[in-house]
């Protein structure tokens, strides 16, 4: 589960910034939230995160999205660190970028700790928080050449070696694991496969495994997909060759070497259709993607992916990782960046609604998303503490807060009125007027 996120120098993002999932003292919906005994706090199921175009909203996701990307991916020898700093400000434009995440794995808090700038790692530190203590398990800061491991650490001549041949623009978290070092997997695995983000125009990443018709998650999806109101009865793979995918030879033989035994790689033509790929065995099986509709008859008609609606797409897209929400075998942390797109307002509070019923206080599982859907911002969905604003101040940098820090905004209250009118900012400040346009008419003329 993710605790607590701290991101300071990137992007709009110029002043340290904390966003937390640790719940408040109120009691409204507390049936829903995950209680860690052991360090005597609730932890939210859910967070939605408000605020005008150019909030800033799209930052917080992309500071994630380079965080995991620069965990679990790393860099290549003398590349640069794809860092983007606060550039409205010469005192802290060439100052680094730092990122705190405080997560929850099998039952204990860590605490990883990284500053870059554009050419190097400044310091990297990953702490076991325990319900008493903080057990530091490695320390590593620019110009300390000597490794600091906590003396718990076992075969530190192996991480000894590790660490000095971790490259300047490398963290040694990545390189570890590179080396076959077991004790920080834990930790690694988390952003790798814990950590799930969804772009507006991408897709959740295990969706191929919802379209192979001996899971039994594509029952289920087949069975939910007729229910959004979209005119498709069913979804359905049909087999093509490999061959007949217009592929440059390059990336034909990256997709042989990248696709591992009882793994699927999606891809996604310039025509927006849906392509699967599967190893079995020495075998590559394609399949494409279709949607099927019922005729007047009730017959099926077979429709490309490409003949549906934005919404229906979505829809799509989407209803696999609520799937995977809700049945929470593996519970994993979503971050959806504009999870209402293209999206009916009644449409995204079922979704939101479907999930809400499936967390308990012994699930894990977790939803982040920003929308602008203000339907949707009521007290009878969400907490208080689940509703945070971002807001773009005159200096250009953004505030994130949570509703929350508004004391006498009462459960019975409705948020959305205070909100439109600008009494708890992330709205814009808009300039254009009816005279505004008078007036360049004129000119024009």
């Amino acid at each position: 589960m993710l605790i607590n996120l701290t991101i300071s120098n990137w992007m709009s993002f110029r002043d340290k910034t904390t966003f937390t999932m640790i719940a408040g003292k109120e009691q409204q919906h507390s049936e829903r939230l995950s209680r860690i005994d052991k360090y005597r706090c609730r932890i939210l199921p859910i967070a939605a995160l408000y605020g005008g175009n150019a909030s800033g909203k799209t930052n917080f996701f992309q500071a994630i999205r380079f965080s995991k990307d620069f965990i679990v991916t790393g860099t290549q020898p003398d590349a640069v660190i794809p860092v983007e700093p606060f550039c409205l400000d010469e005192k802290v434009r060439e100052a680094p970028s730092s990122f705190i995440f405080e997560i929850l794995i099998d039952g204990d808090f860590y605490e990883f700790y990284f500053s870059v700038n554009y050419s190097q790692v400044l310091e990297e530190k990953l702490t076991q928080i325990t319900s008493s203590s903080e057990k530091v398990l490695y320390h590593r800061q620019t110009g300390n050449k000597d490794p600091h491991f906590h003396g718990s650490m076992t075969d530190k001549k192996r991480m000894a070696f590790a660490f000095e041949g971790t490259r300047d623009n490398q963290l040694f978290l990545n390189n570890s694991v590179s080396q076959k070092l077991d004790a920080f997997k834990n930790v690694f695995d988390w952003f790798n496969k814990t950590l799930v983000l969804v772009a507006p125009d991408s897709r959740f990443s295990s969706f191929e495994h919802f379209i192979q018709e001996q899971s039994a998650l594509y029952k289920v999806m087949n069975t939910l997909l007729p229910a959004f109101d979209t005119g498709i009865c069913r979804l359905g793979g049909e087999e093509i060759s490999f061959d007949s995918l217009d592929l440059p030879h390059s990336v034909r033989q990256q997709v042989m070497q990248d696709v591992k035994i009882g793994q699927a790689l999606k891809l996604i033509s310039p025509d927006n259709e849906r392509i699967i790929i599967i190893r079995n065995k020495d075998k590559l099986i394609v399949k494409k993607l279709y949607t099927y509709h019922k005729d007047i008859a009730g017959n099926e008609i077979k429709f490309d992916i490409k003949q549906e609606s934005d919404g229906s797409k979505r829809i799509i897209d989407l209803l696999p990782a609520f799937l995977d929400l809700t049945i929470n075998k593996n519970p994993k942390v979503f971050i959806i960046d504009e999870m209402d797109r293209s999206l009916h307002s009644l449409l995204t509070r079922q979704l939101l609604d479907v999930y809400l019923k499936s967390c308990a206080k012994n699930k894990s599982a977790q939803l982040l998303f920003t929308s602008h859907d203000l339907m949707l911002m009521n007290q009878e969905l969400f907490r208080r503490d689940e509703i945070w604003i971002m807001e773009r101040q005159q200096d250009g940098s953004s505030r994130l807060f949570s509703f929350s820090d508004y004391s006498d905004i009462r459960n019975d209250k409705d948020i959305r009125k205070s909100y439109l009118q600008g009494r708890m900012g992330g709205v814009p400040n808009l300039l254009i007027n009816q005279n505004l346009f008078q007036d360049i008419a004129e000119e024009i003329k």
